[in-house]
């Protein structure tokens, strides 16, 4: 009968099999380096592939201070070590000793002649870069519906603003047809009108990101006349998108919080700017009225009598005058305080509780989202207009709704 292994014994036997050969134990690799990652306790893992094949690859602690230069994904290099097997995974890996820099690889060095090209045409200049909107209702989002991107956009975003519409457009975000789905995805919520655009997903490889450096993103984008954030990857990952963009975040998150601005620090801003207007308006009032009784006490003092009729019809007219100018500031004041004060009540939280509506959450104070999130028994808290009530669920009815906010590539 057989033996029969653990897997433990197998990969330790490969693994000595491995230290055992001569051409193993010492060689020379060349390839192009891809997903190169440092780590924090200091080694470096990378990917080593031509055209037909990759190699996995890591760099230790103490031959990665050695390096004379920082590796990055597209670069051609040469890698002298000897192949390993990490026993505690079952894989073999490119023990790396020292790497030599033949030159940069294709993507990359594509990737510098469309940098140079749009750069040449204006795409990136500083004057064509839109402010982000003070006031942000409608947040519109390009990025894959599954991905972690857009649960951190909306995480971020409703922190920021409960009341923010986020509307996604579906798309693809890596490999074939990703650039024209993204292209697809910010002519579409640039028609609908939405306050601010996200385009963006989470870190990756030169070639995850690539779709994000075609050409004819980075053109959609700068003739998008939304105010757009990029958010691809991670700070170290940059793309043509971010060049074109009106900001660039260095995260998805990042993108929502800098571009929803809060709404607390809005209420706040927007009493303040209701009691600076009151007491400028006071202030003026004040003003005028104080003038115009001295022109009228100044005439009464000084002009003979034949003249004082005269003058009293003149300080009549300039008090009229006076008056109906001030009259028509405070109107004016008025209907900007009255816009202000539109789009406070637009944003207040209380403005959705009246014509019958509740606010409804769980025990733990988080907000009810949908029928699916509801347990039968469980306890709930209604919040009105002038009041609150506990209740408890009886009965789960859902509703099957569809909304279509582009089309999915």
């Amino acid at each position: 009968m057989a033996t029969i292994y653990t897997v433990t014994q197998l990969n330790a036997y490969v693994g000595n099999l491995f230290r055992e050969d001569f051409l193993l134990a010492g060689l020379r690799v060349q390839g192009e380096l891809s997903n190169v990652k440092y780590h924090a306790s200091g080694h470096i893992y990378f990917t080593l592939k031509d055209s037909g094949a990759e190699l996995r690859g890591v760099i230790y602690r103490q031959n990665a201070l050695g390096l004379d230069m920082r590796l990055a994904d597209g670069m051609q290099v040469v890698c002298t070590g000897a192949v390993t097997v990490y026993e505690k995974a079952g894989v073999y890996q490119l023990n790396t000793k020292t790497v030599e820099k033949l030159g940069q690889g294709e993507l990359y060095a594509l990737y510098q002649a469309r940098l140079r090209a749009l750069e040449a045409e204006g795409l990136f200049d500083a004057a064509h870069k839109k402010p982000l909107p003070r006031f942000v209702l409608t947040l519109g989002v390009v990025t894959s519906p599954s991905g972690a991107a857009i649960h951190d956009i909306q995480t971020v975003a409703r922190q920021q603003n409960p009341y923010v519409k986020i509307v996604l457009y579906p798309a693809l975000v890596q490999g074939e047809g990703a650039a024209e789905s993204i292209v697809r995805g910010i002519r579409t919520l640039d028609r609908r009108g939405v306050d601010l655009m996200i385009v963006g997903r989470g870190g990756g490889s030169l070639e995850d990101l690539w779709c994000f450096n075609d050409e004819r993103v980075a053109r959609a984008a700068y003739a998008c006349e939304t105010p757009l954030i990029s958010a691809v990857g991670h700070e170290s990952d940059v793309t043509l998108l971010d060049f074109v963009a009106d900001l660039r975040a260095a995260t998805p998150s990042a993108a929502a919080e800098r571009g929803v601005p809060n709404l607390a620090a809005q209420l706040a801003l927007i009493a303040g700017l209701r009691q600076q207007l009151s007491r400028g308006l006071r202030e003026k009032v004040g003003d005028l009225r104080a003038r115009a009784r001295g022109a009228g006490f100044r005439l009464r003092l000084n002009a003979p009598e034949e003249l004082l009729s005269a003058r009293q019809q003149r300080t009549l007219a300039l008090r009229q005058g006076l008056e109906a100018g001030l009259n028509k500031k405070i109107q004016a004041r008025r209907a900007a305080f009255q816009l202000l004060a539109a789009r406070l009540r637009a944003a207040s939280p209380l403005n959705r509780l009246t014509g019958g509506y509740a606010y409804a959450a769980h025990a733990d104070g988080t907000a009810v989202q949908s029928a699916a999130s509801l347990s039968t028994g469980e306890r709930l808290s209604l919040r009105f207009l002038d009041g609150a009530a506990e209740v408890r669920v009886e009965e789960i009815r859902r509703e099957q709704q569809e909304e279509s906010h582009g089309r999915k590539a």
